[in-house]
Parts: C-alpha cells; sequence; structure tokens
C-alpha cells in the first residue's frame, strides 16, 4: 500500500502568501453587487469595485476570477462593462462539480473576488459582417456579446445543449431567441444536424465563430474547411473538454 503524501507546512504556507501577493498585484478586486437565477443552472453575476471604472474593454474579451486563489481560475466572457460606474456582467453556468461550479453556486451577494483582464481572447477585426455563433451553454455569454455591439451585425447563434427548456429561459432574458438550439446525445450523433445547419450561412460567406467542447469544435471546424471555408474566417476557442479542465 502506497503511503498517503503529506503536505509541508511550510511549503503550504509559502505557497499561500504567494499566491497572496499575486493577488494584490495583478488582479482586479471586485465585490458581487447582484445576482439573477435565470434558471437552476445560470446565474446572471454583477460585480462592481473601484478597480473596474476607467477600464477599456472590448466585446470578446475575458476575465479569469480566482477561485480562492491566484493558481486556480475559471475564465468567463464579460457581458458589458460600464467604466463609469465600475461594474460588469458575467454569465456562469453549473454543469458538474469542479470549482467553477461550486463557486457560482456559492456565490452571495456582498461576496468578493479578484480577476484578472479583461485581457484578448478572439479576434474578429477580420471577420466578415455576417457572423456565426457556435458552441453550447458555456458560448451563451460570448454570443450575447457578439450580438449587442453595432460593430458587425447581429450574429446567428447555434448552441448544442444538454437541457433544451433550460436554456430556452436564459436565451429569452438576454434576447437571444432566435437561436437555434440542438439537444445534445451522448453518441454525437446531434452534431450532423448542426453541420447541415450551417450550410446556408456558408453559402453567404459568413465568418464562424466555434467556442465550447473541444471535441465539437475540432469536428465543425474539419467540416467548415472541406466545404471551402477559408481558416481566417474560421475563428476557434476550447473551453473546455471532457476529462479536462483548466482550458481557456
Amino acid at each position: 500500500m502506497t503511503a498517503p503524501v503529506r503536505s509541508d507546512p511550510a511549503t503550504t504556507k509559502a505557497s499561500g502568501g504567494l499566491s497572496k501577493a499575486l493577488l494584490g498585484l495583478f488582479m482586479r478586486h471586485a465585490r458581487v453587487a447582484a445576482i439573477e437565477d435565470v434558471s437552476d443552472r445560470f446565474r446572471l453575476v454583477t460585480l462592481e469595485g473601484p478597480p473596474l471604472k476607467g477600464v477599456s474593454w472590448t466585446p470578446g474579451q475575458k476575465v479569469q476570477i480566482a477561485m480562492g486563489s491566484a493558481f486556480m481560475a475559471r475564465t468567463y466572457t464579460p457581458l458589458d462593462w460600464d467604466a463609469a460606474v465600475g461594474s460588469t456582467r458575467i454569465l456562469g453556468y453549473a454543469h458538474g462539480d469542479g470549482p467553477g461550479s461550486s463557486w457560482l453556486s456559492g456565490l452571495g451577494v456582498g461576496d468578493e473576488c479578484d480577476f484578472l483582464g479583461p485581457r484578448s481572447s478572439l479576434d474578429f477585426s477580420r471577420a466578415s459582417a455576417t457572423l456565426v455563433a457556435v458552441g453550447d451553454e458555456t458560448s451563451i455569454g460570448l454570443a450575447y456579446t457578439l450580438t449587442s455591439t453595432n460593430r458587425l451585425a447581429p450574429a446567428n447563434c447555434y448552441f448544442e445543449v444538454g437541457d433544451v427548456g433550460n436554456s430556452q429561459q436564459i436565451l429569452a432574458r438576454l434576447g437571444l431567441e432566435k437561436a437555434t438550439l440542438v439537444e445534445k446525445r451522448d453518441d454525437d450523433a446531434h452534431l450532423g444536424a448542426m453541420q447541415t445547419a450551417l450550410d446556408a450561412s456558408i453559402a453567404a460567406g459568413a465568418s464562424f465563430v466555434l467556442t465550447g467542447k473541444a471535441s465539437t469544435i475540432q469536428r465543425l471546424r474539419h467540416d467548415l474547411a472541406r466545404k471551402g471555408v477559408p481558416a481566417t474566417c474560421i475563428h476557434t476557442k476550447a473551453y473546455w473538454a471532457s476529462g479536462k479542465r483548466g482550458l481557456d
């Protein structure tokens, strides 16, 4: 039998001290000003504080919120940012029992947090006027920012989701009722329907933003390329993968 590994108190203390120092040096401090429970999995969270004032923010950028330590963070896409007031909103989706879901589920008004950003995530400077956002529940925040900015025409949205009714609630709240929802299947057979649904946008010369599950992104990207979509018109960012944690 392998002996249990015991942590060194000195090492633990040093790690905690370094984490605290990093939080103070590089991260913005905010408090939770409001929480709106849109469904049993989606929460709209408003963060505010003086460090959020005067911040230059571009739709599509990300923030990385520390889960109690500078060495463990989860990434969110701000829905909007009021630099004058010093506030921003994020959409959280609790799926599973990881640190991010636990943090989101236990969050209350008045709680405090530290985060890094906003920072660049996806660059749409060369995207065509016709933009198509494809992803899952974790992609809805980004899709909202793409449809709410005046730089591009409202994006067409396609999401693979585990619970259609649950997702419809948050989409209605954000004004994305026209999004196409495809219910997930364990064997990924639903992805064929998503590929077919994108054909009209391919013919229209659209740019595609693929986010969410890594394996879905890989399959859809290959299908788009096979159908002649230029690489410059395909923007990808994997947010998560089965069996892995900490993807951006």
